[in-house]
């Protein structure tokens, strides 16, 4: 099945803290709409009356993909997609398993770019261990984990949820390895080039 349209989706891919939220603002700036994949899980937490920790998110996304199948995330928010794509363009923040690649590259075909940002490891965790959520953040876009918890976080996504693949397959790779300055200059550059291949802003 092959969804019609004129509106396109950018799907970011990352490990944790690498730097995903940055570029989904900035696609808002310009207009896009935006689905964060993985808020399923935490609303699932917060129906539950769960406490926010990596372990449970863990035991919560590994649950969904097992009762849906790994490409579960991207099925789950395909109506909310198709929804916002309706009206305008669309910024899908968390794609996460090769599988939910797959479906979204079948399901929207050239409609799909697939945009990576990068940061190593060890700065990854570094940033992670000192976020700091503000009282808006009622999405949890910005909660901390510790070193030990990234570390944790990094192995199961590569491990449980096949995360490297979509990262391996984007169509951009954008990297953030230094001052938020410089990151933003590179997401401008990307996104520039991006515009001037698809006509859009």
């Amino acid at each position: 099945m092959c969804a019609s349209g004129a509106s396109k989706i950018i799907a970011i891919v990352g490990m944790c803290g690498a730097g995903k939220s940055t570029l989904s603002d900035e696609l808002v700036s310009r207009g896009w709409g935006y689905v964060r994949l993985g808020q399923i899980t935490l609303d699932i937490l917060k129906e539950r009356g769960m406490k926010i920790n990596e372990a449970n998110e863990k035991a919560v996304r590994e649950a969904v993909r097992k009762e849906h199948g790994m490409g579960a995330f991207a099925k789950l928010n395909l109506p909310k997609f198709d929804a916002i794509l309706e009206k305008q363009n669309l910024a899908a923040d968390g794609l996460y398993s090769w599988s939910e690649y797959k479906i979204l590259k079948d399901y929207y075909g050239a409609r799909l770019t697939v945009m990576a940002v990068y940061a190593p490891p060890a700065l990854r965790h570094e940033r992670i261990s000192k976020r700091q959520m503000g009282a808006g953040d009622t999405d949890l876009r910005n909660r901390n984990f510790s070193k030990e918890e990234a570390r944790s976080r990094d192995y199961a996504e590569i491990e449980n949820i096949e995360k490297s693949g979509p990262i391996a397959m984007a169509d951009y790779t954008i990297l953030n390895t230094g001052a938020m300055e410089e990151f933003k200059t590179n997401i401008l550059k990307t996104l520039d080039d991006y515009a001037s291949k698809n006509q859009t802003n």
